[in-house]
């Protein structure tokens, strides 16, 4: 089964976005979606949302869109252990034997996703985005989790993050963009920290973009 589309990934993302707009709930793409948005070339493999709220587990936001739209639908984990469901929605618009997408629901400070400010969302093709340097971040934080997994699978995905973090530091370069901008005064001290120490790391791995890092305000 090849996988999805952007353009079915993106279709996905605004069908989910739209109900929990209706149930008056915020929420904004992350992860590869997100990127592509931005202007990353990689197309994504998936759907990945962050709903704000206090109100609702991750479980329950899921079972929502499974409750307002017939192609979202529940499967169990393949982990034994797992308390939590894997939420995939089917694409109607391909001609493909029984396509699918995987959409994943994370609330904060899960991941250490921050509570993003509504009036700093970026609106890209309709859809809420995470602003770029926290997006960027999230993206580091994920390569540094990767690099550090027992897991074979795991441990893979760091040189698709590399990639990825090269484009979002370049696309976060020629937009002026800094962490040390005032419109970025909300980010958590804590997360900003953590990047720089992740930063390091990641200079230490990949000496050629510490200039880069530098232009985004980063010590490399």
């Amino acid at each position: 089964m090849s996988p999805p589309t952007s353009t079915e990934i993106l279709e996905i993302a605004d069908k989910a976005v739209d109900i929990f707009r209706n149930r008056r709930l915020k929420c904004c793409l992350f992860g590869s979606a997100a990127c592509y948005l931005f202007g990353v070339s990689r197309t994504p493999n998936d759907v990945d949302l962050v709903v704000f709220t206090n109100d609702y587990d991750a479980e329950e936001l899921k079972e929502m869109l499974v409750e307002d739209d017939a192609d979202f639908y529940l499967v169990p984990s393949r982990n034994p252990r797992a308390s939590y469901s894997v939420l995939w929605c089917r694409i109607q618009s391909s001609r493909r034997r029984r396509p699918k997408c995987k959409v994943d629901i994370l609330v904060p400070p899960t991941l250490d996703i921050p509570h993003v400010p509504g009036r700093r969302l970026k609106i890209i093709s309709d859809l809420p985005v995470m602003p770029l340097i926290p997006l960027l971040l999230l993206k580091l934080q994920g390569w540094s989790d990767h690099r550090e997994s027992h897991r074979d699978d795991m441990q893979m995905k760091q040189y698709v993050d590399v990639e990825d973090i090269s484009e979002l530091l370049q696309i976060a370069i020629d937009r002026n963009q800094d962490i040390r901008q005032d419109n970025l005064g909300w980010l958590p001290e804590q997360m900003r920290e953590d990047a720089q120490d992740r930063v390091w790391d990641f200079v230490q791995e990949y000496p050629h973009m510490a200039d880069n890092w530098v232009l985004v305000g980063f010590s490399a």
